[in-house]
């Protein structure tokens, strides 16, 4: 069997990482892994794939920038030949971004079965582009492969047949305990000088948040406020420096700004903290796994299951309302104790793979290629 992983962005690399070392175990697999370069930041590219123990790929499209139409685009066509030649038995998809997608949307045109890990998150926010691309592949994906209760409930309200649907759990936990040793190894908190428990760590990308003025200023407001109680780290994406940039906030300053960091030093520095800020989807799983608060910067998630949890909170970008709800981090117990949903145990890369051998999704491998 012939499996083609389709990876464009840095939180596409966590959940390959354990599904490339499980493949690796099968003689009768040979998996090939196309990495278009969504996030084309080459150090940094390279930092996680040295850092989450992934071969290096078998295909660099170098996709870079762009606006999500010509992202889109541009991975359809530098994709297309890949795959007509490859020929892949299974085509794995991951997440929600721009490369997604292209890979799903290519794919299945080429009459070549597609499995998406991580199927049936849903925000019900269509103003975020990832919601379009979430729903867009599982529409299309043969094999949708979910990580909680809550995304099979979503497919099946939308008409998806249970037959499409597995549930193995969440992958990005598989690389996170996986990576635990070699993150303690970190010296980054000798680094930056900071003692554990005693700091707050933030990150910011997404549009909504990064590219308004007003609401961008109203974050970096709330954050220095919040430096004056505990110190606060801030991993600047490179999106989200541009913009700061260009606003030249003064408030900044009370914010100790870095450059993107790698995998195994993001670890060590958020799994040691007081509290996490953050507008990211997979931060929110990760904390919740180790037990560490989250704020999420949003009016919504699509990973309700973190605030069930209660580790999560959606606190959205009021100044006023973050700083209630740190503040109500900052008083309560500490350390919290981890919280792990059904199925999210280190194993789930095992029942992807097991689901992708044991050709589940009814299609027949093959099928030509839709007519123009």
């Amino acid at each position: 069997m012939k499996i083609c992983s389709v990876v464009g962005a840095r939180p596409n690399f966590v959940k390959l990482a354990p599904i490339a070392r499980e493949l690796a175990r099968r003689p009768q697999v040979r998996h090939c892994i196309i990495h278009t370069g969504q996030h084309y930041d080459a150090a940094l590219a390279d930092a996680f794939f040295h850092d989450l123990q992934l071969p290096p790929p078998d295909y660099a499209l170098g996709i870079g920038s762009g606006t999500h139409a010509e992202q889109t685009a541009r991975t359809m066509l530098a994709l297309e030949p890949i795959l007509a030649e490859e020929k892949p038995d299974w085509v794995v998809v991951m997440g929600d971004v721009n490369a997604t997608l292209a890979a799903t949307l290519t794919a299945v045109k080429r009459g070549l079965r597609v499995a998406h890990v991580e199927a049936g998150l849903r925000s019900f926010d269509r103003a975020m582009p990832e919601e379009i691309n979430r729903r867009l592949v599982d529409a299309v994906a043969d094999l949708l492969l979910t990580p909680s209760a809550d995304a099979d409930e979503n497919l099946l309200r939308e008409g998806v047949t249970p037959e499409r649907l597995r549930r193995v759990g969440n992958v990005m936990v598989d690389s996170l305990l996986a990576a635990l040793p070699r993150a303690a190894e970190s010296a980054i908190l000798d680094q930056l000088e900071l003692s554990p428990g005693a700091y707050a760590v933030v990150t910011l990308h997404r549009p909504a948040n990064v590219d308004d003025p007003p609401t961008l200023r109203r974050l970096i407001g709330a954050l220095a406020k919040l430096a004056k109680r505990l110190p606060v780290a801030f991993p600047v994406h490179p999106r989200t420096r541009a913009r700061l940039e260009a606003l030249a906030l003064p408030e900044v300053r009370a914010l100790r700004c870095l450059p993107p960091l790698g995998y195994l030093d993001f670890l060590q520095l958020w799994r040691q903290a007081r509290l996490t800020l953050t507008d990211s989807g997979g931060l929110q799983e990760e904390t919740t796994a180790l037990g560490v608060p989250c704020l999420t910067l949003r009016t919504t998630t699509e990973r309700p299951i973190t605030v069930w949890e209660g580790t999560n909170r959606v606190v959205g970008t009021d100044p006023d309302a973050i700083l209630a709800a740190a503040e109500a981090c900052l008083a309560s117990p500490y350390p919290m104790a981890p919280r792990r949903p059904a199925l999210w145990d280190g194993q789930a890369a095992s029942r992807i793979v097991e689901a992708l051998l044991a050709d589940r999704s009814g299609r027949p491998p093959g099928r030509p290629p839709l007519e123009d």
